[in-house]
């Protein structure tokens, strides 16, 4: 005879047997839920390092001893130099192409601005690559063999039109991430600001001092004030500094600080309180869309409700009366 399960069961599985196992599955995940909060590291340590590593460099005007390193870096400008002239013999190449490629970069993140030619480069080898998987499964293989000419053609050129845009929307996606985060953060930077400027520090030191202070929160917002605060303390002019803050960040109200500070270095206009006025905006404005989205939540909701809700409240309500109505006529009259 087949063994059979000792205790009980359901749907043919001994509960006791799957309930242990998920018992298990759970004591593991909140150990690792219990180790990741005990090692938990701060994001901004290894970028306030290399930062202050690069700052120094610049101060002292000395240039990088590892041979290794510096190779390296050769190595990548000939090969992104001539990967730009090949691009440009094949006419594809334009400067202010690379223009926009390389702000979208930066609004992303990525400070490299060779990247331009290699994401350039990938707006035309992808579109290649897929459509040649696509020539292979569709027509070659024919893996659909169901497919009409429409299906195929369709198919086709949606390869084609993912392979163009793919570089694009990864770079629109991080782009819209970062900028997120930076705008959550940005109401508490100014009033950190507002503190550190009334308390008598210097611009780029109060730069410093936010961007250690917010690190951990909001670690792209300290990145950003990292970076300033090294650009304020090496850069010729400063407004280069607050302008190189606002082409890295796609936001207008970074945009608005940005001329706050350029009006503040030029007119010597108190800087604490043009903070605090801003500050109280930027707070505002996040009430606002906080209630606008508030706001749309009950026509957000209102499919959810129809689909998955009532169906499952009228089935809890209505569901044993049909049951003894069924019952009822089930026995029958004389029974």
């Amino acid at each position: 005879m087949p063994d059979t399960p000792s205790g009980p069961t359901l749907l043919g599985f001994d509960v006791i047997l799957v309930g242990s196992i998920l018992a298990g599955i759970a004591a593991l995940a909140v150990l690792f839920a219990i180790y990741a909060a005990i090692t938990v590291k701060d994001p901004m340590a290894r970028r306030v390092k290399a930062l202050n590593a690069r700052r120094d460099e610049l101060k002292a005007g000395i240039v990088k001893a590892n041979a290794r390193k510096r190779q390296s870096l050769v190595h990548k400008t000939e090969g992104t130099e001539k990967l730009k002239d090949t691009l440009a013999g094949m006419k594809v190449l334009q400067q202010s192409q690379i223009e926009v490629i390389q702000q979208q970069l930066a609004h992303a993140g990525y400070r490299n601005k060779e990247l331009a030619v290699y994401v350039i480069a990938g707006r035309i080898l992808l579109p290649l690559l897929l459509g040649g998987l696509g020539i292979m499964l569709i027509y070659v293989i024919d893996y659909f063999p169901d497919w009409g000419v429409i299906k195929r053609t369709g198919a086709m050129g949606a390869l084609l039109f993912a392979g163009y845009k793919a570089p694009e929307i990864f770079l629109k996606n991080k782009a819209t991430k970062r900028t997120d985060a930076i705008r959550k953060g940005l109401p508490d930077a100014l009033d950190l600001l507002v503190i550190c400027a009334e308390a008598g520090l210097t611009v780029d030191t109060a730069f410093n001092r936010v961007a250690k202070e917010l690190g951990r929160a909001y670690p792209e917002l300290g990145d950003e004030f990292a970076l300033t605060a090294i650009e304020l303390s090496f850069l010729t002019e400063r407004k280069m500094a607050f302008d190189n803050l606002a082409y890295r960040v796609d936001l207008e109200s970074v945009r608005g600080v940005v001329t706050t500070m350029v009006q503040t270095e030029r007119y010597g206009t108190p800087l604490a309180s043009a903070l605090r006025v801003l500050s109280a905006e930027f707070r505002n404005e996040r009430m606002m869309r906080a209630e606008e989205k508030a706001a749309r939540l009950p026509a957000i909701m209102t499919v959810p409700l129809i689909l998955f809700i009532l169906p499952v409240l009228f089935i809890v309500i209505l569901g044993p009366a049909a049951c003894s109505i069924s019952d009822a006529f089930a026995s029958g009259p004389g029974k």
